[in-house]
């Protein structure tokens, strides 16, 4: 039963992540990891905690076999293996918190709970967000996104916001033992953080920039099977120059590799019009250049204004845009037969992309679930632009999730973000996480709204995770001085 507990409650926590926001599922179901981990053997907390991995990610991170078989050309059985084995390494950091928190020598039930156990698990999310290239999916914080706890976000970021919430668990979890001694201490933890991060989420870090711009985000709609087909390009590219022909906007954006050409492919008359065009572009397209390591090509961002600016691609996707041990599994790459799947990452330094007045701190796809790289372009940037390819998620939670990442990176970063996919979800976003405009999915649509550039710097831009970092660790230190102390003796 306590296993099956674990399970149950895994895959129940993903109810409080988009679409769902059921918040408080967070709090409930980690409570019940907590309280099942307390005064259980290693052994045992380490298979709760991996069986509470296997629910959280099974349900969470499902759309993967949505990706792999839908849009992949993988075989189901093959589809099912590689996702199955996906969960399950994805739920080893779960249980190593469980087997960590375990072995810790103190048995206190307030440090552990409050101190011990949040600190593990931060840790463990962090290292997931950049181990293998990271894998940043469903950290606790994601949950807190426009709740009192999210507050912390421009101070401390996603991950300093799933200490938070770990430590309020921790709290309520101490409360619920020993409700007769720890109970109103435990509250108090809880409804003070709380508040805390209410009122830090009302703290003006950063102040508007310029005059607002009135911004426009091109959903086409394409679906995958046609977007690569040679004789679709010519009508995939006047369909966007149509789409946005009578927009009324200072900037316009189009979607991740919205024309499927390279740039260079491009006739001069294309250019023409988009100079015409009162408004500003920016546009995902595929690049190619040469270097001394011979041909390279760049999933890139083209800005069109008084001239043309490009930003590439640094933080690729395994499998979908490189193939990591190439030697050894080049098979499967050919197999899969994905299109535009050998791209190279672009190592040098990129400056935020100029147009409608305003410096654009750009990033393609899944960049944008990485504080780190959104957090490059700042403090320079007043506006965030991301533009994606959500069609590989097809009708799952993966788009939603992303959306939710892109409202986080928002609150760090002070800055409002604007985000166009192909199928949607097309977004703005202002720059405390509030959505101001969506797009239905998988229709093809224009969304406009206007945003507010911003300028100056959080706390979490000008530290990003170093403040995270000193909280886990401090957290453990004081665990430690506080179990390990000798009891006073009795005379």
């Amino acid at each position: 039963m306590r296993y099956l507990a674990a399970l149950m409650a895994g895959a129940l926590t993903v109810f409080a992540f988009s679409p769902f926001n059921w918040y408080p599922l967070s709090i409930v179901c980690l409570a019940l990891l907590f309280l099942l981990w307390l005064g259980a053997p290693v052994r045992q907390c380490f298979w709760l905690g991996f069986l509470f991995g296997v629910g959280m990610f099974g349900v969470g991170v499902s759309w993967v076999y949505v990706s792999l078989h839908d849009f992949g050309n993988m075989p189901t059985p093959l589809a099912g293996i590689v996702v199955a084995i996906f969960v399950l390494y994805l739920s080893l950091f779960p249980a190593a918190v469980g087997g960590l928190q375990a072995a810790w020598p103190g048995t206190k039930t307030l440090v552990k709970a409050t101190l011990v156990i949040p600190s593990l698990w931060v840790v463990s999310e962090w290292i997931r967000g950049w181990f293998l290239t990271g894998f940043p999916w469903l950290s606790l914080g994601y949950s807190q996104v426009g709740w009192p706890l999210g507050g912390f976000a421009s101070v401390v970021g996603v991950y300093g916001v799933s200490w938070f919430t770990a430590v309020t668990i921790g709290a309520l979890v101490a409360a619920v033992i020993n409700r007769f001694r720890l109970a109103p201490l435990g509250i108090a933890v809880a409804v003070t953080l709380m508040v805390a991060g209410w009122l830090i989420e009302r703290i003006n870090w950063v102040e508007p920039s310029g005059e607002p711009v009135k911004v426009a985000l091109v959903q086409g709609n394409i679906p995958l099977a046609e977007k690569w087909r040679v004789d679709r390009r010519a009508g995939i590219v006047e369909r966007y120059v149509a789409l946005s022909n009578n927009i009324n906007a200072d900037l316009i954006v189009w979607p991740e590799s919205a024309l499927p050409v390279y740039v260079d492919e491009l006739p001069k008359s294309f250019w023409r019009r988009l100079e015409d065009h009162p408004a500003d572009f920016v546009f995902g397209i595929l690049e190619r250049r040469k270097d001394a390591a011979g041909d390279k090509h760049y999933n890139s961002v083209v800005g069109v204004s008084n001239s043309l600016s490009y930003y590439r691609k640094r933080h690729l996707v395994p499998f979908g845009e490189f193939l990591p041990l190439s030697l050894w599994l080049e098979w499967l790459l050919d197999y899969l037969h994905i299109p535009m799947s050998d791209f190279s990452s672009w190592s040098g330094t990129q400056a935020p992309l100029m147009a409608a007045g305003n410096l654009l701190g750009v990033s393609i796809c899944y960049e944008d679930a990485f504080p780190e790289d959104v957090r490059a372009m700042l403090p320079d940037a007043s506006l965030l632009v991301n533009v994606s390819e959500d069609a590989w998620f097809g009708d799952s939670l993966g788009p939603h999730q992303r959306l939710q990442m892109a409202q986080m990176r928002a609150v760090e970063m002070g800055r409002p973000m604007v985000r166009a996919g192909n199928t949607g979800v097309s977004a703005v976003i202002d720059h405390r996480g509030k959505i101001l405009a969506r797009s239905p999915q998988f229709t093809e649509t224009v969304i406009q709204d206007t945003v507010q550039p911003m300028t100056g710097t959080t706390p979490y831009v000008r530290y990003g995770n170093l403040i995270m970092i000193v909280l886990f660790v401090l957290g453990l230190a004081v665990a430690m001085v506080l179990d390990l102390r000798p009891k006073p003796r009795i005379r």
